[in-house]
């Protein structure tokens, strides 16, 4: 991974902003991707921010972390419009699309670290966020240094502040429902894909053949290579290491048969 770099934006003046390119189309494509994988990845973000505003209320400010093209922080805006945010990522092509899709818009910031980097937090524009936010990324982190950013999350959240992780939390002790899920989830994607879904790698062959995104994407697979190794604990352990790094309250607040999204309340 590269080191942290301090890059925090709240206006677009990177060529991203000067191409003509479509973002909101490229923010489109990346959602219909991710949905390939999850088709019920939106309940998972109305529970999120049912949460947030339950215990942050209406208008909070946010880290979005591993923002990518700023999925949580365009949900967030559109159902919060007195929030802000700031997107947190390493991948160069993502934040050229959030960039260039959140031009002009002063709630919003983007700074480009890398969260194995122990003076990430250094490169954000503020010391304490009222909400933490992160989708369907960490599973890119070993359980170690997963253990390692929930201890850096707890201090970077206000006092009643929260933390929410969806993502894939599969329970090792039931390994023949899992195997039955994952048959049954592969057969609907199967068919998806048969009728015209794009898949991961198609997607980034889309974006390494635009213009505006061909360099960053370059760039992006000689940080990542083709996709990183993580790990994929459970949402126990989540539960029980963000209670070790800190917070005072933690559990699993929404479940599919393969994923969950847990909360930890400072």
């Amino acid at each position: 991974m590269a080191d942290a770099t301090d890059t925090a934006d709240t206006t677009d003046t990177t060529d991203a902003g000067r191409t003509g390119t479509d973002w909101q189309a490229w923010q489109d494509s990346w959602d219909r991707q991710q949905e390939w994988y999850m088709p019920d990845r939106e309940e998972r973000f109305r529970v999120m921010l049912d949460m947030v505003e339950a215990l942050v209320g209406p208008t909070p400010r946010v880290l979005d972390l591993a923002c990518g093209t700023g999925s949580i922080t365009d949900r967030v805006l559109k159902r919060f419009p007195g929030a802000t945010s700031t997107g947190v990522d390493l991948d160069p092509a993502l934040l050229t699309i959030a960039r260039g899709h959140f031009a002009g818009d002063e709630r919003v910031a983007f700074v480009t670290a890398d969260l194995k980097d122990p003076a990430w937090r250094s490169a954000l524009p503020h010391d304490t966020y009222d909400a933490v936010l992160t989708a369907t990324a960490l599973h890119w982190l070993h359980g170690e240094e997963l253990a390692v950013l929930y201890g850096q999350l707890a201090p970077l959240l206000a006092p009643g502040g929260v933390f929410m992780n969806a993502d894939h939390m599969p329970d090792p002790a039931t390994p023949r429902i899992n195997a039955a899920e994952r048959a049954h989830r592969h057969a609907g994607m199967d068919r998806a894909k048969t009728a015209g879904a794009v898949d991961w790698r198609e997607w980034w062959a889309l974006a390494a053949a635009e213009p505006a995104l061909a360099e960053p994407t370059a760039r992006r697979f000689e940080i990542y290579g083709e996709h990183a190794d993580g790990d994929t604990p459970s949402a126990a352990w989540h539960a029980e290491t963000l209670r070790a790094a800190g917070f005072a309250e933690a559990r699993t607040v929404w479940c599919s048969p393969s994923d969950a999204l847990v909360l930890g309340l400072k």
